[in-house]
């Protein structure tokens, strides 16, 4: 019996045919990723849509003569005019509604009018006048650097705006006629903007981040454990081959249709999630140091949202065969990042992103996570919507992968493969 010619690289590498798949493939997904990665952040202010933020008038000051309303009255009614235009959703709340929708994470900023606001201004043309009127911007870094930032923006824009509103008011009146040159300065804008933080948060929060990132580690940990499984499972029940370095061999094939292989690989999965959730825990909180005020939920949070990503993980490989850690990594990598709302609000994002959002498990884990970290544990801060979309999770990875590996089970479309010629090692199991 002889043996095949071995082949050379330098004779293989000008079959065409070798270069069109993995060429195709490649090109198509680079392609794909940076439309996606991309294409939420390069212009968030472009596609800025109902952006939830808070408008506070608690002027009690009477209008200034000849006008019907004081200037609380005026600033709230010129903001909220142009919430739509400018994509902003301003929301007219009292004071105590506006801090609990600022610690529930419902509002990425407030703009606050003070009692004393018409007051001051009206000191501004007398002799009285001891201090500049005030508004206040308050910005909400639990909801993301970038997003309060973006709202911070907007509010100091409406303010500034104000400002020029009353200057121009202030300008015609006599006091302003009669006034020194460095009085009339002063009354062409009268209004200082003042930023301060609506809802703190620790030192170790990575400026609002830590959300995101313990977010994405929870989703990485659900996927490359449960590709760990599969792999692991189907080499030693002598699916696959394995290969470490130049050593090369195969399990002799133990005979389990597809529904019991599923079976075995997700009970797996759960398994080993307690360790990874734990070793989670251990890495950001215990060494790393980050803020975190409800370890015990984080840690049930921690490990139910990465047995639902492994599940679902489990439930793609078992329908779509080899190319099935390609399809999980755009479910729950490739297009959950984008549409996650943890670095870019998705109220600034296109469309698209915002519909992925609504059912994305990235977005929904992002919420949990960021309520239990930032906004004490809310269930209206989000926790709620997590914790039920966890479930959902776990039902449509249940639902899915056994009815499609009890459909080829039925189909007799068994894993089978022909044993090798000699194995000298015993059965894995």
């Amino acid at each position: 019996m002889t043996s095949a010619t071995p082949q050379r690289a330098a004779t293989l590498v000008k079959h065409a045919k070798l270069w069109i798949v993995p060429t195709a493939l490649s090109g198509l997904v680079t392609l794909v990723l940076s439309l996606l990665y991309m294409g939420g952040i390069i212009a968030p202010n472009d596609h800025l849509d109902r952006l939830p933020v808070a408008v506070v008038n608690e002027d009690a000051g009477t209008p200034l003569p000849g006008q019907r309303e004081n200037l609380g009255k005026q600033v709230t009614a010129a903001v909220t005019a142009t919430g739509a235009a400018k994509g902003v959703d301003w929301r007219t709340l009292d004071r105590a509604e506006a801090e609990d929708q600022l610690r529930a994470g419902k509002v990425f900023g407030a703009l606050f009018v003070p009692r004393d606001f018409t007051a001051s201004v009206a000191a501004l043309t007398t002799r009285g006048a001891t201090a500049r009127p005030t508004l206040t911007v308050f910005t909400n870094p639990g909801l993301g650097s970038l997003g309060s930032s973006m709202a911070a923006q907007i509010n100091q824009a409406a303010a500034a705006q104000a400002s020029a509103n009353i200057g121009k008011q202030l300008a015609v009146s006599p006091a302003a006629s009669a006034a020194d040159p460095t009085t009339r300065l002063l009354l062409a804008d009268p209004v200082d903007v003042k930023t301060r933080v609506g809802q703190p948060l620790g030192r170790h929060s990575g400026l609002g981040l830590s959300a995101f990132y313990y977010t994405l580690l929870l989703v990485l940990a659900g996927f490359i454990s449960a590709n760990l499984v599969h792999t692991g499972v189907d080499t030693a029940l002598g699916y696959a081959d394995s290969e470490i370095g130049p050593w090369h061999y195969r399990h002799r094939t133990v005979h389990i249709d597809r529904t019991q292989t599923l079976v075995l690989k997700m009970v797996m999965t759960a398994g080993i999630s307690l360790v990874t959730a734990s070793l989670l825990m251990v890495g950001t909180i215990t060494i790393l140091g980050m803020d975190s005020a409800h370890e015990p939920l984080l840690w049930i949070f921690s490990y139910c949202a990465i047995v639902a990503v492994g599940l679902g993980v489990q439930a793609i490989n078992a329908a779509f065969g080899g190319i099935g850690q390609l399809v999980s990594m755009f479910v729950f990598i490739a297009l959950a990042l984008p549409s996650s709302g943890a670095t870019v609000p998705l109220e600034a994002t296109p469309g698209f992103f915002r519909f992925l959002g609504a059912f994305e498990p990235m977005r929904q884990l992002t919420g949990g996570v960021r309520a239990i970290l930032y906004f004490d544990a809310r269930a209206d801060a989000g926790l709620a919507r997590a914790w039920v979309m966890i479930a959902i999770g776990f039902a449509v990875a249940l639902l899915f992968g056994f009815a499609m590996t009890r459909y080829y089970d039925r189909r007799g479309l068994a894993r089978l493969i022909p044993q090798p010629e000699r194995d000298p090692r015993p059965d894995p199991v």
